[in-house]
């Protein structure tokens, strides 16, 4: 794929293997291949101004400083980076000390955020082995194995072994130009490979993410997962319930709104994560066979709205994950006698009770997605004004879409939506047509008011 940089690749990889998966194997035995700048395709041009800015400080100031991740990967397949991390020797409080735009983050894993303007250069410290310890700075991991706290420094050499894929392993040295790759990153990138650095499982339990990382990374990249990096993502799915809320919210955008959230979605469901993320919409799914193929549709309209650089919101799309299990649990309270209203409003706080189990969803977004559950039974009511009213609803063109994905997943059959894009598009002679074949039409009915029967009036004695 890149001319050139075949020649780089590790000569042994059943040796590099055993190197990476051996916590306690010498990190100083495994020799980067180091990629000169006349041979790979990486250059500053494609560098924003604001991580050259970073690099070049940290380096005239005596520290050792990369880019890392997936700029460099991006970079190499062709694509425009975006998102730029630099790696360095300096702690995270002399890289504070540097620069007086910055603030450190987290304490799970303390980074420095450095701003300019809106755009923010992501500074971390090379990090260790989990099991050394430096002074106050510890790394945490509970029984099963889980992270917790992820704060020991250590050697660039350290820091390529802790990191989650190969392709991720890839160092750009401001100082001179260079690529080093530390875990055969570039061949998996020639062979288009998704692989863990270490022992799949014994990374899977560190930090569960990593298997929505890997479902994401292959999407998106277009990589097929390495056999022995896939297969224990079916029996390590449930690790995810572990990992905080609000955490998996953040993540769940970035599977689904970058672009493609379809391709995610079968891979999530293929490996037994989907459940875990939206454990209501999948038992819907088994429910009823409209659920999946409305969430299918959801997501390749979102895919498509990307692709065409057009908004795209979380609420509409957690809206449509969630509405299989909406509108189940409403039609079974319905037939327990509850009124269609009242039994939609109680089935939507419990699906949502539940969902916040797994999946933080703030209020910014989860009122508007409501406010679109609360439209599909507004929806269908079209006589005298309410139709009018409901087009003005701020939440009216999601609550559309929703409704003519519920026709084309077969939960409804067809008309209502068709009804509504007429109404939408149509003049005023149009609208009164339409209200006409509904009985709704507003000049019909008038200001009509009832006139009083006046007494008769009492004749004088």
């Amino acid at each position: 794929m890149f001319r050139g940089l075949t020649r780089f690749l590790p000569g042994s990889g059943e040796q590099l293997k055993k190197l990476l998966d051996s916590p306690d194997s010498p990190v100083e035995a495994l020799t980067p291949q180091v990629i000169p700048r006349s041979e790979h395709p990486v250059s500053r041009k494609q560098i924003s101004d604001a991580a050259l800015k970073v690099l070049y400080r940290l380096d005239g100031a005596g520290y050792e400083a990369y880019l890392v991740g997936g700029c460099i990967r991006d970079a190499l397949l062709g694509e425009t980076p975006k998102d730029f991390d630099v790696a360095t020797n300096a702690t995270p409080e002399q890289v504070r000390d540097l620069f007086r735009n910055s603030r450190l983050i987290g304490r799970r894993f303390r980074i420095v955020h450095v701003r300019f303007g809106r755009e923010i250069i992501e500074v971390t410290t090379f990090r260790g082995k989990p099991q050394d310890e430096h002074g106050d700075n510890i790394a945490q991991q509970s029984d099963d194995g889980l992270l917790l706290r992820d704060n020991v420094w250590g050697s660039i050499e350290e820091d390529a072994l802790r990191r989650d894929f190969t392709v991720n392993a890839l160092y750009y040295s401001i100082a001179d130009f260079s690529i080093h790759d530390f875990a055969g990153g570039i061949g998996d990138i020639n062979a288009r490979t998704l692989r863990l650095i270490g022992d799949p499982a014994t990374r899977y339990r560190e930090d569960p993410v990593r298997m929505l990382r890997a479902v994401r990374f292959a999407a998106k990249l277009g990589f097929e997962i390495a056999p022995d990096t896939e297969a224990p993502m079916y029996d390590l799915a449930p690790l995810l319930l572990q990992i905080p809320p609000a955490r998996l919210f953040d993540e769940a955008l970035k599977l689904f709104m970058s672009g493609q959230g379809l391709l995610t979605f079968q891979l999530l469901s293929h490996y037994g994560l989907f459940g875990m993320l939206f454990p209501e919409a999948e038992e819907a799914m088994a429910d009823a066979a409209w659920v999946e193929t409305l969430i299918e549709q959801a997501l390749r309209n979102t895919d498509q709205r990307i692709a065409n650089d057009r908004p795209v919101t979380p609420a509409f799309l957690f809206a449509a994950f969630l509405w299989g299990p909406v509108a189940l649990r409403a039609a079974a309270l319905e037939n327990e006698g509850m009124p269609a209203v009242p039994a939609l409003q109680t089935a939507s706080q419990q699906v949502v009770m539940r969902q916040l189990q797994h999946i933080s969803i703030p209020k910014r977004f989860g009122m508007p997605m409501r406010e679109i559950w609360e439209l599909q039974a507004r929806l269908p009511q079209r006589r005298g004004k309410r139709a009018f009213q409901s087009r003005e609803h701020p939440r009216f063109r999601a609550a559309f879409d929703l409704l003519l994905l519920r026709e084309q997943a077969g939960e409804l059959p067809r008309g209502l939506g068709d009804w509504w894009e007429a109404f939408q598009q149509g003049d005023e002679h149009e609208q009164r047509r339409l209200l006409q074949k509904v009985g709704g039409d507003p000049a019909s009915q008038g200001d009509r008011r009832r006139k009083k029967r006046r007494k008769p009036s009492r004749k004088p004695d």
